[in-house]
């Protein structure tokens, strides 16, 4: 089977329609949460995923639109973009986004948004938090997203410390000999210096993962944004990818 693993979309329809027609061919999607929040597009977003044969947890954002988290712990510019989305949302969308669950097991892969001791919030950046976390699941990998950075935590046979990776593009990496945690990026908002689309390919078959970038018009998701009065600091962000 050939995944594509997705996260992070973020409302941004534009970024997630090139990356559906850059990663042809697939036979499924595996998201890993936060569909909205941000961008100006959520209900298209929630709409297109369905398109597809897929699975998805829910994100930190996903649960904010819907009103599960208080906007106590956001930051000024993302509490504006969520009483937006809340406003936006149609009950088809709120419905999709409530029966997300916030932990799936697929064969060898654990699917979470944050991580797999805290799959809503915890940011998987450093070894030490990433070593913790190789004890709350037990399948071989772990697929996160929530940073918005492309990132790969490595722990050897023995058990060892991990050591962390971050992948080359274009090229697949195999999956074999080692336990992994394994974050494709961020389709919508990058934040790794690079705005292009960021997201991964899954071969079960060959047993590899490949990251892949793909460029995308952001001025068209800027305008959208800016006609729906969103955040400036967030429209101009992504032209940096920061």
């Amino acid at each position: 089977m050939r995944y594509l693993v997705i996260s992070d979309i973020h409302a941004n329809r534009t970024a997630m329609e090139a990356v559906l027609r850059d990663a042809v061919p697939f036979d499924m999607i595996w998201c890993l949460g936060d569909l909205v929040g941000y961008g100006p597009d959520p209900n298209e977003c929630v709409a297109r995923i369905q398109d597809f044969e897929h699975i998805c947890v829910a994100g930190n954002h996903d649960w904010a639109a819907l009103g599960l988290l208080t906007l106590d712990d956001f930051n000024t510019e993302a509490r504006i973009a969520h009483l937006w989305t809340r406003e936006e949302l149609t009950p088809v969308s709120q419905e999709y986004l409530q029966q997300l669950p916030v932990r799936l097991e697929q064969g060898d892969f654990t699917l979470v948004h944050g991580s797999p001791r805290e799959p809503i919030w915890e940011y998987l950046l450093d070894l030490g938090g990433a070593l913790i976390n190789f004890s709350h699941f037990s399948t071989s990998f772990c697929l996160v997203g929530h940073t918005h950075l492309p990132l790969m935590f490595v722990l050897d046979e023995e058990g060892g410390r991990p050591r962390a990776m971050i992948p080359e593009i274009g090229i697949p990496i195999p999956l074999r000999g080692y336990r992994m945690i394994l974050n494709p990026g961020s389709v919508g908002q990058p934040r790794d210096g690079d705005p292009r689309a960021s997201y991964a390919i899954l071969d079960t078959d060959a047993m590899t993962w490949e990251l892949r970038r793909v460029p995308y018009p952001i001025e068209i998701t800027q305008e959208r944004m800016r006609a729906r009065g969103l955040p400036r600091r967030l429209i101009a962000r992504l032209e940096v990818g920061r």
